[in-house]
């Protein structure tokens, strides 16, 4: 996680001259000129024996002119004297050709006309590229949209699918811009793998779960905010409640650096709420306290699924059964067909260049109500959550909210004297429990080393 990759390369001769015009930095060697009244060819020949450079000049060059330039570099006296007379110059190498703007111009167009000429009559060759991590069907789609001119109008591409190759058809120098390109893009995917804890804790775990977790400012990232998004049940924590999107809590400011602060009872008639905690949680610290949960008796460790899945690609976790129903057709006959009732979680990550992640997080929680069945049917109570998070890499993302409310009735009597009219009542107890639970997601995800391979 403290590793840091640097690297450099120099510039190409094109990102090099692209650099040059863009800044206007003149780098020439400096020089005075002084003259009233001189031939602008004369000008010109006395630059080139400065340089040193070959110096071509058209016959339509001419006209005089007058200037007075104290200790500038050469090639901004240059220009000066181009822009001055309505002249342009190329340089290839260690030629330079100077001549008016407009039959630079004219000649470049005639040069274009000629290249076109040459493309439609060169001989058509054959390639295979092979592409080795990306899908050739998506580098095929690439090339042959119109947006973009690739391929020539006389190109072809095709690719297959059993080898992942494409067989392009183009010009040889069409064919060395296809094969550069594939070559820049045609790299390994970066891996996230994200662990993943389900847990379903009773109301005192979560809110001391909160406490120990926020305590000391601990979950903070490298900004010193903790960030809270989410709807639901409100905690305040000076005056900013945790349900309202966006809000970020500087650390160690009031409620001594609480990140969280979990309703301890649910209210009447909600019918849950999830909120959502960003902070970072280490790992040894978040397997003792659900350790110890377990121990205490406080909760359960429901599942606890890994999974890897490359950049922007989404993963997908599933845990439910599948409840039958019949199905009657037009002729009466029946089927039995069968409906999800599943805690589902899908997570798409996309790294960002400085090795944080982003997370589109989707979270549904289907509870089947067998109290209100009708035909044996019961209806399926739907939570779902769907927000995106923005977290370092390891760091911990907390979604809890969803609350459970269970009610029983236990009754517990003396065999015989319980049984007793009048009296059996003295023999009985009755235990009337509510108890409400709550189920908490624990997300870290990682980004994955190339060497690296989930154990």
């Amino acid at each position: 996680n403290n590793t840091y990759t640097v690297e450099f390369r120099g510039l190409t001769k094109q990102e090099k001259e692209a650099r040059r015009k863009e800044q206007q930095v003149y780098e020439g060697e400096r020089l005075s000129l002084n003259f009233q009244d001189i031939e602008v060819r004369a000008v010109l020949q006395l630059l080139a024996d400065f340089t040193g450079l070959n110096m071509v000049v058209s016959d339509t060059v001419d006209g005089r002119i007058t200037l007075r330039l104290k200790n500038v570099p050469w090639d901004q006296a240059m220009d000066i004297i181009l822009k001055t007379k309505g002249l342009s110059m190329r340089r290839n190498d260690n030629v330079v050709l100077v001549a008016p703007t407009e039959e630079i111009a004219s000649r470049e167009k005639l040069e274009l006309e000629s290249q076109q000429q040459i493309l439609e009559l060169a001989p058509l060759r054959s390639e295979l590229i092979q592409v080795n991590y990306a899908k050739a069907a998506d580098f095929a789609a690439l090339l042959k949209s119109t947006d973009n001119k690739l391929i020539s109008e006389r190109g072809s591409v095709s690719i297959d699918e059993r080898t992942n190759t494409l067989l392009v058809q183009d010009t040889a120098a069409k064919l060395s811009e296809i094969r550069a390109l594939v070559s820049e893009l045609d790299i390994p995917v970066r891996q996230v793998l994200i662990e993943s804890r389900i847990v379903i804790a009773n109301n005192d775990f979560a809110r001391d779960l909160g406490v120990k977790l926020g305590f000391g400012a601990r979950g903070t990232n490298s900004s010193g905010h903790t960030g809270v998004v989410g709807g639901g049940l409100p905690g305040d924590l000076d005056g900013s409640a945790i349900g309202s999107p966006g809000v970020e809590i500087p650390a160690g400011t009031g409620n001594q650096g609480l990140l969280v602060n979990l309703p301890q009872t649910l209210a009447a008639g909600s019918g849950g709420a999830v909120n959502l905690l960003l902070g970072k949680v280490g790992s040894y610290l978040l397997r003792l306290e659900l350790s110890a949960m377990q121990q205490e008796g406080k909760g359960e460790i429901v599942s606890s699924p890994r999974v890897i899945t490359s950049d922007q690609n989404e993963a997908t976790i599933k845990q439910g059964v599948q409840i039958p129903y019949q199905e009657a057709t037009s002729s009466g006959a029946t089927s039995v067909s069968f409906k999800d009732a599943v805690l589902e979680l899908t997570v798409t990550p996309h790294i960002t260049p400085d090795d944080r992640i982003i997370m589109d997080l989707l979270v549904k929680k289907d509870n089947p109500d067998f109290t209100r069945a009708v035909l044996g049917v019961p209806p399926v109570d739907t939570r779902e959550l769907k927000t995106s998070v923005l977290v370092d890499n390891g760091e911990t993302v907390v979604l809890g909210g969803v609350f459970e409310r269970t009610k029983s009735k236990n009754v517990g009597r003396v065999p015989f004297f319980g049984d007793l009219p009048y009296v059996g009542w003295a023999f009985k107890q009755e235990q009337i429990q509510d108890e409400n639970s709550e189920l908490l997601i624990f997300l870290t995800p990682k980004i994955l080393k190339d060497t690296l391979t989930l154990r």
